[in-house]
């Protein structure tokens, strides 16, 4: 992403307003953009691209960035689940699905095998209420390929979806929704929403991922005639962005995609607003919710409106910070929760302005409705200040960069003007509408859509507390799903599909060939140590006006009494709460005026601080920072606060299935007396017992400079870097703290299987796995180079494979090698349908016992292509470049690390990969965790040939 393409500022958009040029020729349109820049003080707003339109309708956009050798292709069809009908819902979602699995030239499963030989980033794709987008980011000398296959998915894919296809298909979307929705607390809060805000003929009336009954109903033609209608060029968009020659991608893109025949002519939708007439509450009793939330929804108007602007700035005045009015009230002064969100869900036909309170345990949401009523009177009487304005329009201006980091987030952007705005380069205007929102603006869009107006309250408590709910709730219409042995269509995912190809005036059976390699240029990095002990690591990027930096100091959780667990944690939240010389909202505002982000926090064996600021503003911004660093507030009203926040948390937790099975795996891979056994947040009892005094001393003796690495990546040179730090190296002083000595967790002597009974569970999580190899263990690269085909390859690997695709009881599935300087593990984590929980364990179990032997040349193949073609990937984005750095200071790497490995994975051979299978895949000594119902799945688990499941929570 080279600056001088690509350059941007707020301040100078007014002045730059759109096209200079445009031409036609009788196959196309080209709309090229160029900036005049001739006044321009700091730079100018200007995504230079070029579009062009095919015969066809297909609508293309270039964009040119030759920063680093890759190129984001994006394939976006003008189609969600809006375009859907009552009773045949979540087509669009499927099919953002069935598109990956097979198209006629690349057969089947062909996308994820050639993603993972290109090195690519991974096939992938999302569905909205408005459109499905597919898109990869490649090295540039596979953009032929993508092209190629990208045309294959819209021209040469239906005739591959088969009854069977669908079967297995319909039962992967079912595992999502279970795992997305139906097995985690307030899963339906959205669906009860929109249900009630928008009337049966609206087509927002529905999710997205639709209903389980409408998919399982659904026909194959059904689903064909739904691909006809919408899945054709002249209801698409292809954007490729990256460094690639222009001339030669448009000539590959008529190739591939100018004989695909256009659809029939595709009226748009019109906008149409929610109406709602009357306020509706309602409530639900939730299986998995420990503490009741409250939601209330206004209808608004849709992205791009006018008014959109203005609305997105009150949500940020009403509920962003310490001095918003909705935290003062509910947080600050009746402490209801430890947070507030709001947010402004905005589509291409309407909108909805939502605020969600999830309160402390017991809390009657009657109080929280009432002082929610309280804090919009305040907003009424008081308002806002120019400041508080300008504030806002900073923050906007820092995350308008950070979205412009990768070429895939450019790609994005320019997709989404084109298909809903019908000009790629909307952005202009769109930058312009935020700057022209004014304290008149704000203040009329409150009364004309908030203010006395209808909205959607909904209620979601723990079951057996509806008396926290609303007063004058009805109950919501909600259809849980029965958990029933055998009640999934069977299908046969090895059969292959049998269909007549689509004509082609030239054979595309042949996968192109590759272009030229792209050159892996490793950045420049700068190190430097201080006078008391500080660290430093830096890469000097001027692609965007933006720095970002993260502060390590080890430590974390290791450094924390096992008897008094969360410490750690607790420490790194008060840091965040203000300043010896600045209260929390002082210290907020301060951060906030600088467009900055500044945020502190623990993990395992660190306690972190990330950092992003505008590079104008980064002396002020590390004055902060050091401030933070030097001066906490300890401030005993945020200390009982943050307590509250934490302690719900943990209830949050405890009925969450995901969460559980992470938190009861940690157990039982490191034991009851290893620290990290323990959840970071601690336990209940030990929150409650920690003391102020406590944080002191762990503060005071833990955090030291000796333990500190500083990485910094963007707009500012070393000199800088280090000047701005005087006062950090002054006045921090070097304690000398020790690390304390972490012995590793023992293997077990033998597989075991554990099961944590969560009733009524609509999927089990499984966890599989052992205490690993640390990253300091000479083979801890290479076992991940060898893990790529078991379970880290994503699609292309045999975990997904056979778990998801060849059987569809998972929605995804993984397996790695995770570790640091003390500790490893490995694990396996998977959410399954419940009424296969003993059918996918088993698959696992012989999967990885039968990994050594089964392993191919063509799996080490594909191995060492991804590998070695990914590389051209691993600068592109600021957070590359910060992940590289930590890799070299954490683990005493050199820094052309990079190159070395893929030395070491070019000379792997298939002798290496069985061999370090054979010593670091202890399939005869692994941990099987299993969280889900135990009534219906525990008794049948014994068949693993485990031994008797050991129940955890049987008390």
């Amino acid at each position: 992403m080279k600056w001088a393409a690509l350059s941007f500022s707020l301040l100078t958009v007014l002045a730059n307003t759109g096209f200079n040029t445009a031409e036609k020729s009788i196959n196309s349109v080209t709309i090229s953009q160029q900036s005049d820049q001739t006044n321009v003080v700091d730079s100018a707003i200007n995504i230079e691209y070029s579009k062009f339109v095919l015969a066809n309708g297909l609508e293309v956009v270039f964009h040119i960035d030759r920063s680093d050798p890759v190129v984001a292709v994006a394939l976006t069809a003008h189609v969600g689940s809006a375009r859907e009908t009552q009773g045949r819902t979540g087509f669009a979602h499927l099919f953002e699905h069935l598109l990956f699995l097979e198209s006629e030239n690349l057969g089947k499963g062909g996308l994820d095998k050639m993603s993972a030989r290109i090195g690519g980033s991974g096939a992938n794709g999302s569905t909205s209420r408005d459109r499905t987008n597919y898109y990869q980011t490649v090295p540039n000398d596979a953009l032929e390929k993508m092209i190629w296959a990208e045309a294959d998915k819209l021209g040469f894919f239906i005739n591959t979806v088969t009854e069977e296809v669908l079967a297995k298909e319909k039962q992967v979307v079912k595992n999502e929704k279970r795992q997305s929705y139906d097995n985690r607390p307030y899963g339906h809060t959205q669906y009860v929403i929109d249900k009630n805000l928008y009337p049966e003929s609206h087509p927002y009336n529905w999710q997205v991922i639709g209903s389980l009954s409408d998919l399982q109903n659904s026909t194959l033609q059904d689903v064909k005639d739904f691909f006809k209608s919408w899945y054709v060029p002249n209801n698409v968009t292809l954007v490729i962005a990256g460094d690639f020659d222009e001339a030669q991608a448009k000539a590959w893109v008529h190739k591939y995609f100018d004989e695909i025949k256009a659809g029939n002519e595709i009226t748009p939708l019109a906008k149409q607003a929610a109406n709602l007439t009357t306020t509706k509450r309602i409530y639900h009793e939730d299986n998995f919710a420990k503490l009741p939330e409250l939601s209330l929804t206004w209808p608004t108007v849709p992205q791009y409106h006018s008014d959109s602007y203005a609305l997105n700035v009150l949500v940020e005045l009403l509920s962003d910070g310490k001095k918003a009015l909705l935290n003062k009230k509910l947080i600050d002064e009746l402490t209801l929760t430890s947070r507030v969100t709001m947010y402004h869900y905005q589509s291409e036909l309407a909108g909805q302005l939502m605020v969600k309170v999830r309160g402390f345990e017991n809390t009657d949401l009657n109080q929280i409705d009432q002082a929610i009523s309280q804090a919009l009177s305040e907003f009424e009487k008081k308002g806002f200040s120019d400041e508080d304005l300008a504030t806002i329009k900073a923050g906007q201006e820092t995350a308008f960069y950070r979205g412009l980091s990768s070429v895939l987030g450019k790609g994005f952007k320019l997709a989404q003007y084109n298909i809903f705005t019908q000009d790629p380069g909307f952005i202009n205007q769109e930058a312009k509408n935020i700057l022209a929102v004014n304290k008149a603006d704000v203040l009329r869009v409150y009364h004309q859509y908030i203010k006395d107006k209808s909205f959607v309250a909904t209620s979601f408590v723990p079951k057996g507390q509806k008396d926290l709910a609303l007063e004058k709730s009805i109950k919501a219409q909600i259809i849980e799903e029965k958990i029933v042995a055998n009640a999934e269509q069977s299908f046969d995912a090895g059969q292959q599909s049998r269909y007549v190809n689509t004509p082609s005036s030239f054979d595309r059976a042949s996968e192109p060939k590759y272009g030229e390699a792209p050159t892996l240029s490793v950045p420049t990095v700068w190190q430097n140590q201080l006078s008391n002990g500080l660290h430093f690591y830096g890469i000097k990027n001027s692609e965007v006006p933006l720095v970002q930096l993260e502060i390590t100091v080890a430590g974390g959780l290791l450094f924390d009494d096992i008897q008094k667990v969360g410490v750690a944690n607790l420490v790194a939240e008060m840091m965040n709460k203000g300043t010896k010389y600045k209260s929390p909202q002082q210290l907020e505002e301060a951060i906030n005026k600088l467009g900055a982000t500044i945020s502190i926090y623990a993990t395992q064996e660190s306690i972190k601080l990330s950092a992003s600021t505008l590079a104008r503003n980064y002396q002020a911004t590390v004055d902060l920072i050091t401030e933070m660093l030097l001066a906490p507030r300890w401030d005993e009203k945020e200390f009982t606060l943050t307590k509250q926040d934490i302690i719900s948390q943990i209830i949050q937790q405890q009925t969450n299935p995901n969460q559980l099975a992470n938190n009861q795996m940690n157990k039982l891979l490191y034991g009851k007396t290893h620290i990290l056994s323990n959840n970071l947040l601690g336990t209940l009892l030990s929150v409650e017992e920690i003391t102020l005094a406590d944080l002191k001393i762990f503060y005071q003796t833990k955090l030291s400079p000796n333990l500190t690495d500083i990485h910094i990546v963007g707009d500012i040179d070393e000199t800088s870097v280090l000047t701005a730090f005087k006062k950090l190296e002054n006045n921090w002083l070097n304690t000398k703290a020790v690390l304390p000595k972490m012995l590793p967790a023992a293997l077990p002597t033998t597989s075991t299987l554990y099961f944590y009974d969560v009733p009524d569970a609509k999927q089990s999580q499984l966890r599989i796995g052992f205490p690993a190899l640390n990253a300091m263990h000479k083979d801890f690269y290479s076992a991940q180079v060898m893990n790529y085909i078991l379970g880290g390859g994503s699609f292309a690997s045999k975990l997904t494979q056979e778990l998801r695709e060849g059987k569809g009881y998972t929605y995804g599935v993984r397996s790695s090698f995770s570790g640091s300087k003390s500790s490893g593990e490995f694990i396996i984590s998977s959410g399954v349908r419940t009424n296969v929980t003993l059918e996918a364990t088993a698959l696992i179990k012989s999967l990885v016992e039968n990994y050594q032997t089964d392993f191919t040349d063509q799996d080490l193949a594909t191995t060492q292509s991804y590998y070695l073609k990914s590389n051209a990937r691993k600068f592109e984005t600021y957070n590359a470049k910060l992940t590289m750095l930590e890799n070299i200071s954490q683990y005493n790497l050199p820094i052309n690390y990079v190159l070395a490995r893929a030395k070491s994975v070019e000379s792997l051979t298939l002798a290496n990969v069985k061999s370090l299978a054979n010593q670091h895949l202890h399939h005869q000594q692994m941990i099987y965790l299993v969280v889900g119902d135990a009534k219906s799945q525990l008794p049948r688990l014994k068949a693993l040939g485990l031994g008797e499941p050991i129940l955890i929570n049987a008390n």
